[in-house]
């Protein structure tokens, strides 16, 4: 109110939704009462919120009577009405008083076998729901080994009824049974290049932690990269080929320089390696004229270049702009095609600051459950700037090569993309996670996040669900 008084915006969060806040309707007479605007905006009740994210629909298409009960103030007299009625019970309350919450509704007559799902952690990534009924619920969560718990006054919701669909939550849970549920996943890339990775991990439920191993400058020496730019404005150029986003980002940043934009590119051809260095292309206006039909890789691109030919290509030279570190392969390749090579050092890629300590440890006590390897220069990075994986965190690859330079680093893959693609790498560790998750279910066990298998995690786990 002070900060509101001295003209200040003030923002004042509540739990759920303000019109069930016990503050709230105060605070807004306060306001009112000093002359002061203020808006509401309207939330999602806890209650109504953490069932949905459980799949446990409160109605039916009946339309089934709902009430809601808080235990920490309800009466004799509010157990009593809502243990009289046949409809759906959400009850708020602590862990370690779901127990006594379901005593309270079978001493007030509802059935001991009613259905009861009690869920913790609601529409989080550490979210964890059991279905069990009235009269099994404790023996239910002391077997999960959630309870006894030193931190029983976790709050949860639990939801009571015949007819709330919670005995058929195995077919309506969306959010825990997304394939990398609450898995955290270390994405070591470029940050600029992490983005899109990690939304689509976050669709599969995972918890994305993005490492840069990466730190992409420009090169030493600007002037080579300078001379080939206006190359291309020139006529010096027949092809320009780009293997790598941050290569696409270097020769744009330069006509920008220089207030050049895609027209400049007109009568050159153009090639791109990769889905991602072609929508960087596409992005900057222009569409590539190749792109590699099979594998996504310098010997890709070279299965489809076509070979210098005097009487249909005008000019035999190409412009190659790259990192300090590429490999030889396509230059070999163009010159043995009969092309005059340009291969320019467009940016240098130098190993990342190490991550906070809090990371490292994550990283090589089995902190996270899957890593993410783009290239062998993160494989390299990462272990050298952070440490190894432990054994227990799942390794996928973005293809043979980035495989290879895992093995050699002692890193067992699980994962690797049918094609050399982040997308299809983010798509592989889902369908891992799938059938891992299958697979336990099918076995009845509890499905488990590869973290939890670590030593200790166990103990860990059952000391703080």
């Amino acid at each position: 109110m002070e900060a509101a008084r001295g003209g200040r915006r003030v923002v004042r969060a509540v739990t759920g939704d303000p019109g069930l806040d016990t503050d709230a309707a105060d605070e807004m007479l306060a306001c009112a009462a000093e002359g002061i605007p203020f808006e509401v905006v309207p939330g999602i009740a806890t209650a109504v919120g953490v069932p949905a994210y459980a799949g446990v629909p409160l109605r039916d298409a009946q339309g089934t009577d709902v009430r809601f009960v808080d235990a920490r103030t309800a009466s004799d007299r509010c157990w009593s009405e809502v243990g009289a009625s046949d409809g759906t019970v959400v009850v708020s309350t602590a862990l370690d008083s779901v127990a006594a919450a379901a005593g309270e509704l079978v001493a007030a007559g509802r059935k001991p076998d009613t259905p009861m799902t009690v869920t913790i952690a609601g529409t989080t990534t550490r979210q964890r729901t059991w279905t069990a009924t009235l009269g099994t619920i404790a023996q239910v969560l002391k077997q999960a080994k959630v309870l006894p718990s030193p931190d029983g006054g976790r709050p949860v919701i639990a939801v009571v009824g015949e007819r709330s669909a919670a005995a058929r939550r195995d077919q309506l849970s969306w959010f825990e049974s997304k394939p990398l549920f609450g898995w955290r996943v270390l994405v070591p890339r470029t940050k600029e290049q992490a983005a899109s990775l990690s939304d689509q991990l976050r669709s599969y439920g995972a918890v994305p932690h993005e490492v840069p191993t990466i730190a992409v400058e420009p090169p030493r020496t600007p002037q080579q990269m300078e001379r080939a730019v206006k190359g291309l404005v020139t006529g010096r150029y027949e092809w320009i080929a780009f293997t790598s986003v941050n290569a696409v980002k270097a020769v744009r940043e330069k006509f920008e320089e220089y207030g050049l934009d895609a027209r400049a590119f007109a009568g050159i051809k153009v090639a791109a390696v990769g889905e991602q260095t072609a929508a960087a292309l596409i992005a900057f206006g222009v569409k590539p004229d190749l792109v590699p039909s099979g594998e996504q890789s310098a010997a890709g691109l070279l299965e489809d270049w076509p070979p210098y030919d005097p009487v249909f290509d005008p000019i035999d030279r190409v412009f190659l702009p790259r990192a300090d570190i590429a490999t030889e392969t396509l230059v070999a390749g163009l010159i043995d095609l009969g092309w005059e090579v340009d291969d320019v050092t467009a940016y240098r890629t130098v190993r990342a600051s190490p991550p906070p300590a809090e990371t490292r440890e994550a990283i090589k006590g089995g902190g996270f459950d899957a890593v993410l390897f783009t290239s062998s220069s993160t494989v390299r990075n990462l272990v050298g700037i952070a440490g190894k994986p432990h054994n227990v965190t799942v390794i996928a690859c973005i293809g043979p090569a980035t495989a290879k330079t895992a093995e050699e680093h002692g890193l067992r893959v699980d994962v690797m993309a049918p094609e050399p693609s982040v997308h299809k790498l983010a798509a592989a560790l889902a369908e891992f996670g799938a059938r891992r998750r299958a697979a336990a279910i099918e076995a009845g066990d509890p499905v488990t996040r590869p973290s939890e298998r670590r030593p200790g995690a166990r103990r860990r786990r059952a000391a703080a669900p």
